[in-house]
Order: C-alpha cells, then sequence, then structure tokens
C-alpha cells in the first residue's frame, strides 16, 4: 500500500499534536516531527523553539520548502513501516506544495485553527519537555513565518476550528475526511442464534466455527449455559463466548447489554487464562447480587425460571436509573484491567477487516416480546435483541445462523401446582425417543438434562409453526440442525451429508423450505467431529 501523507498545520498551540497522538493511537499511525526533520538536517541545532525557528525559515528561504520534502522521504524510506503518516506540521505554502508534487494525491491537508485568546491559555499550560519554549505566545507571533501560518487554511482539504470541538471530535471530523473509517459500514459480522427454546447445540456450533474469526462476542446472562464438547468432560460457558478455548487467537468481547455473575465470571476468566490484552468487558455490564437470586426464587417454583437473578437485575437496572446505584462491571476493582468500551474494540475490528462473531444466549421462543408472555425470558433473544445488547448495527451482519434441533425442549414443569413452564407443541417422552431413534434412555436422560441447573428436559414433535416464526424473526441465512442422531442412531457414524440417513435427508430438506435458508451445519452427536459442513462461505 501507498503512503498516505497528512500534513497538519494550523498557530502553535491550535492543537496538531494533540490530533496527531491520537491519529497514531487510532489507527496506528506514524507521526513525524518537523522539528526531527530540522534536527536531522543540523543535529547542532537547539532544541528551542526560538533556534527551529531560524533555520526553518533559513533553510525555506534557500529551497523554497524543497527541504521538507527532501528529509521527510529519507525517514519514510529507510523505515517504511506505516501506510498513514502524519507531518507535525507544515509551516509555509511552499512546503505543501514540494511534498503534494512528491506524493500527488495521496498527501491530505489539515488546518486547524483557533482564536488567539484560547492560543494563549493553551501556551500556557503547553508541555515544554521535547522542546524549550517561549514565556509567552505573544512571542512566538514575533516570527513572521508564524504570523502567516492561519493563511495555510485556504488551501487545506479541512479546516478545524478546535475552540468549538473537542480533541475527540476533531479526531473523528479527521478521520472521516480521511477515510480512516472505511468507506460506509462493510459486513464483517456473523451472529448465532437459537431458533426455538434454547439448548440447541449453540455452544458445539459456535466453538466450531469460532477458529474462523478474530473477535467472539457474547450477549445475554449466566441463566444459559453452553456446553462445548471435550475429552472426558464438556466446558460449559456462562458468560465467556463458547469458541473462547477452540480459537486462542481470538479477542474476546463482553457487551454492554450482558448480564454477569461476577464470581461465575471471574471463574471463567481463570479457568480459560484470559489476559487483559484478550478480553474486553465493557464497563456498563451489569452485575448479579445476591438479592437479585433471592427475588427470582419464587419464580423458579411458578414458571421454570433458572433462578440466576437475571430478571431480577436487569428490572433493577432500569427501575434504578437516579435512584441509587446499580452495581457493574466497572465497579469491581479485580475486572478493570479488563474494562473498556466494547464498542471501540468491534469498530476497531470492523474498520480493519477483521471478521466478528456474535453468540446469542437462550432462544427465539423464549423472547421476553415475541415468546409465549409470560413463560419467557428477561430479554429479546432475536438476532436484533442480541445485536442492540452488543452495540453493532443491523448494517454490519454478513450472515445469521440460526440453530434448531430435530426435537425442540423446554424444562422440566416446575413444583407448583397448576403452573408449567411454557407450553409446546406435542409433548412426547424420551422413551419414545429411544424407540424411534434406538439410542439408549440412559444416554437421553443424561443428555436432556440442563445445564445450568441440572434439570430434566421436556421434549417435543418437531414445531413447523415455531421454526417459520422464528426464520421470520431473525431472517436466517444459514440454519444449523443439530441432534440428527435423535432421528436415527446410524447419523452418529456420518461424516458426510450423503451419508445421513433418508428420513434425516428428507427432514432436512423440509426445514430448509420451511426455513427459507439453507441447512449448512449438521449436528449429528456431541464430540468435535461431529459436524457435517455444507457452507459455500
Amino acid at each position: 500500500m501507498e503512503n498516505v501523507i497528512v500534513l497538519l498545520s494550523g498557530s502553535v498551540a491550535s492543537g496538531k499534536s494533540t490530533l496527531a497522538s491520537l491519529l497514531e493511537r487510532e489507527f496506528d499511525c506514524r507521526v513525524i516531527k518537523t522539528w526531527q526533520l530540522l534536527k536531522a538536517v543540523d543535529p547542532a541545532v537547539n532544541l528551542d523553539r526560538g533556534s527551529l525557528q531560524v533555520l526553518g525559515e533559513s533553510l525555506d528561504k534557500k529551497t523554497g520548502g524543497e527541504w521538507v520534502v527532501e528529509e521527510l522521504d529519507k525517514v519514510i524510506r529507510s523505515s517504511p513501516l506505516k501506510s498513514i503518516v502524519i507531518v507535525d506540521a507544515v509551516r509555509i505554502q511552499g512546503q505543501i506544495d514540494a511534498i503534494r508534487r512528491g506524493y500527488g494525491r495521496n498527501v491530505k491537508h489539515i488546518h486547524l485553527e483557533a482564536p488567539n485568546d484560547t492560543l494563549e491559555a493553551r501556551y500556557e499550560g503547553r508541555d515544554r519537555k521535547s522542546i524549550k519554549e517561549f514565556e509567552s505566545h505573544s512571542e512566538v507571533l514575533k516570527d513572521n513565518t508564524e504570523q502567516a501560518v492561519p493563511k495555510l487554511a485556504r488551501t487545506a482539504d479541512i479546516v478545524i476550528d478546535t475552540h468549538r470541538n473537542t480533541p475527540d471530535d476533531v479526531l473523528v471530523r479527521s478521520a472521516c475526511h480521511l477515510g480512516l473509517y472505511g468507506r460506509g459500514y462493510d459486513r464483517h459480522v456473523d451472529v448465532l442464534i437459537g431458533g426455538q427454546y434454547g439448548s440447541e447445540g449453540k455452544g458445539q456450533i459456535a466453538a466450531y466455527l469460532a477458529p474462523e474469526y478474530d473477535v467472539l462476542i457474547r450477549v445475554g446472562g449466566p441463566n444459559a449455559g453452553h456446553s462445548v464438547y471435550e475429552n472426558p468432560t464438556p466446558d460449559v460457558f456462562h458468560s465467556l463466548p463458547s469458541g473462547t478455548n477452540r480459537a486462542t487467537n481470538s479477542k474476546i468481547v463482553l457487551g454492554a447489554g450482558a448480564v454477569v455473575n461476577i464470581e461465575t465470571l471471574w471463574h471463567e476468566i481463570n479457568s480459560c487464562e484470559l489476559s487483559p490484552d484478550r478480553l474486553t468487558i465493557d464497563p456498563q455490564v451489569l452485575l448479579i447480587t445476591k438479592r437479585d437470586i433471592t427475588s427470582e426464587n419464587a419464580n423458579v417454583k411458578s414458571m421454570g425460571s433458572t433462578g440466576q437473578g437475571v430478571g431480577a437485575a436487569t428490572a433493577r437496572r432500569i427501575l434504578h436509573r437516579g435512584v441509587r446505584s446499580v452495581p457493574m462491571a466497572r465497579d469491581v476493582e479485580k475486572l478493570r484491567p479488563y474494562i473498556r468500551p466494547a464498542n471501540e474494540v468491534i469498530e476497531h475490528a470492523c474498520r480493519n477487516g477483521k471478521r466478528l462473531f456474535l453468540e446469542g444466549t437462550q432462544g427465539t421462543g423464549l423472547s421476553l416480546y415475541h415468546g409465549d408472555y409470560p413463560h419467557v425470558t428477561s430479554r429479546d433473544t432475536t438476532v436484533a435483541g442480541c445485536l442492540a445488547e452488543a452495540g453493532i448495527s443491523p448494517n454490519r451482519v454478513r450472515k445469521v445462523i440460526m440453530v434448531c434441533r430435530t426435537y425442540p425442549i423446554r424444562v422440566q414443569n416446575p413444583e407448583a401446582e397448576g403452573t408449567h413452564s411454557g407450553p409446546m407443541s406435542q409433548e412426547i417422552s424420551l422413551e419414545e425417543i429411544a424407540l424411534r431413534s434406538g439410542i439408549l434412555l440412559t444416554d437421553l436422560k443424561k443428555t436432556e438434562t440442563t445445564t445450568t441447573t441440572k434439570r430434566q428436559r421436556r421434549i417435543s414433535e418437531f414445531d413447523w409453526r415455531l421454526l417459520k416464526r422464528a426464520a421470520e424473526l431473525n431472517a436466517p441465512t444459514d440454519i444449523a440442525l443439530t441432534f440428527v442422531d435423535y432421528l436415527g442412531v446410524k447419523n452418529q457414524d456420518a461424516r458426510r451429508f450423503e451419508q445421513l440417513t433418508d428420513v434425516t435427508l428428507r427432514f432436512i430438506e423440509e426445514v430448509e423450505r420451511v426455513g427459507g435458508a439453507p441447512v449448512s451445519l449438521i449436528a449429528t452427536r456431541f464430540h468435535h467431529r461431529s459436524i457435517i459442513d455444507r457452507r459455500g462461505w
């Protein structure tokens, strides 16, 4: 890639060095100071503003400003590591013209300005470590060249008043003008969500796909546990993405909408040996308190809630605004090394062409708004809800993978008489599944135990109406079908699509027809080699 040369101009204390340092930090640009170029021309020059002004003016008169491009070219050629070079700063039109002749259309000129009283106030508080400064800004302006610097605004590509803009405002305006955020919003995000009532096998699918991504993002709360096959015992993730241990080079992000139990989260951080440079926890991730867990005890008995306190914590987040402090991740001392805005990590990854994978939790049928209320969870579990919790625009999405299992499940009915954990279409027994599939009943009972609460699951015939509704809400580009061994134990040995039973192949055709998307991932059993991959991407 050719070098892009960004020229900064403006009066002393107009904000050039601040902008240069922000561009360097945010976009990994290379900053070259003109005083460094002057030092290269005359190593004996004193590093005080007066001496540098005299030397610069002398070279400008002698070369018409050509000396800057000559010295700049030497520096770039000696260490061509950065594609964007910031020159802080140019002082005459001759310097700008010379650099434009040398680098053509790859040169961008940003001019900063501010009222004199603002410049004087800033100059008094200026960092004087690198260069010895004059006592006041008025002394700076005794230099003829410095007096003429404001005229450079006439030929600049963009002029910014730094008195009326914060440093971050100046950064955003400059970076957008330079195209550093990219043109538009490219689709770098793939999302995985559940299409039924949870426990669809999302964890295993997520772990399989994870190594393909640079950033793994998780939202939701610890009421959903995602299991990933490991021999002899599975890894279970309540807060972290399921691919954390499978994609060791990927960054890990907990979005602002996540809800966490600090003890559970801290255990996972330690067991996965996550360092602060790999894991990002948004400061506004919500913490569950013991009081939240206690307050949900009634729901455990009345509607089959997991009782993890997620709903109570979420309600408190809404009801306690302005009343009292709601504890968040930013308030936990041991989490502070991991705390940074998730959106910064996500946007940095997107504009650098990285691939991101957002793992939703629970299932569409449990959505607070679109499920069978009141037998729902405390959040919107659709792709739109997951994106909102992560802070990602729908326009960023490339693929939506919706996970469905051959026989949907819900948790067992609560203890209270006359209550249940939610309606299901054509509920059947595990004995019937064992008879149809050929899988041992003892194995089915072991499998159909909830990850978080260790309760037995209820199971039903495949709900085609639920599939259609989930497809309408999520518009999946792909469907991942799990537990196909329940359609026939022979499927456990299948490694290719054509090795699946005829019954299974016909079932997949119907899922694709009703779901409006290809079944591109098929899980034949709970094993790391269990997934048949039919994707074309």
